[in-house]
């Protein structure tokens, strides 16, 4: 297990201009992490900055950090062909950016739509796969395994992103597996990174607080997809069995890259840090658990 934080996770500081990406690798080397992802669009950008690209491999170098992996967003459902096209060439060069950068391992997006019905999602299906594959295919050529996380209401339950991943039907197309977001379309979370494990490419710690929809808190909570208020949680002060979810991953035999990724509202160095210690000492605690049923 390499255990380390998406830069995603700093988001609010370096808006806040209190860190930049270089910045933010010299802090997450500083906190003891193996590894950092890479989430351009959030705090900062290659296309504004044409050096970054080598400033930033030659920083992990220097302080003996992985670029594990490479996340953008990306949408297959558009309204012409041509736009369909233009969106798998735009992310066919992000795929040529990770290699540049020598990561491994990218997550893209596949799609978004208001409606978000299983009848839609597998109209979509065959066009979906058809660009993931075609993405893959390119990124095998670079060494680089592709893969769609478990978000955005779409493509979010494990069944939908099983179905996806077995439609492209590619060794080098596989899941990032975000243990948390499940419960964003009210998913057992254990029962579901279970499910998922066996195609996982890249595993997501993130935690939630969870109240029924009878019960607002107020500022700070969205809803789940059946009405659950839920808000971002240090990762092991949430209402996630973490314990019994690392537990999994532990007994799964998977041993790639571990990442915080935080987003709740203490600050994001602090949510970070305390995030990190909590996962790395629960890994060490948890036993490995039996396949949830």
């Amino acid at each position: 297990m390499k255990l380390g934080i998406s830069s995603y996770s700093l988001y609010q500081a370096m808006h806040q201009g209190r860190m930049n990406i270089e910045e933010a690798l010299d802090w997450a080397a500083e906190l003891g992490a193996d590894h950092i992802e890479i989430v351009p669009g959030l705090g900062f950008g290659f296309d504004e900055d044409p050096g970054l690209e080598e400033r930033l491999a030659r920083r992990a170098q220097e302080r003996s950090l992985i670029l594990s992996n490479y996340a953008i967003g990306a949408n297959f459902i558009t309204d012409s062909e041509e736009a369909y096209e233009a969106e798998i060439a735009r992310v066919i060069s992000e795929v040529d950016r990770a290699a540049r950068l020598g990561i491994k391992l990218m997550r893209h997006d596949v799609a978004s739509r208001p409606d978000t019905s299983i009848h839609r999602f597998n109209e979509d299906l065959d066009k979906i796969a058809a660009a993931c594959r075609r993405i893959a295919d390119h990124a095998a050529g670079r060494g680089i395994t592709t893969s769609v996380e478990n978000h955005g209401y779409y493509v979010q339950a494990s069944d939908r992103v099983q179905t996806l991943v077995r439609a492209v039907d590619r060794p080098n197309f596989r899941t990032t597996l975000d243990v948390g977001n499940f419960v964003c379309v009210d998913e057992n979370p254990a029962t579901a990174v279970a499910n998922n494990l066996p195609i996982a490419s890249m595993v997501h710690i993130k935690d939630f607080y969870i109240r029924p929809a009878r019960r607002n808190p107020g500022e700070g909570w969205f809803r789940s997809a059946g009405g659950s208020y839920l808000r971002g949680a240090i990762a092991g002060q949430g209402d996630l069995d973490l314990y019994e979810i690392v537990g999994l991953v532990k007994s799964s035999g998977y041993d790639g890259f571990l990442s915080i990724e935080y987003e709740g509202m203490e600050d994001c160095l602090q949510g970070t840090r305390i995030a990190f210690d909590n996962v790395r000492r629960i890994w060490d605690e948890a036993p490995a658990a039996s396949p949830a049923r």
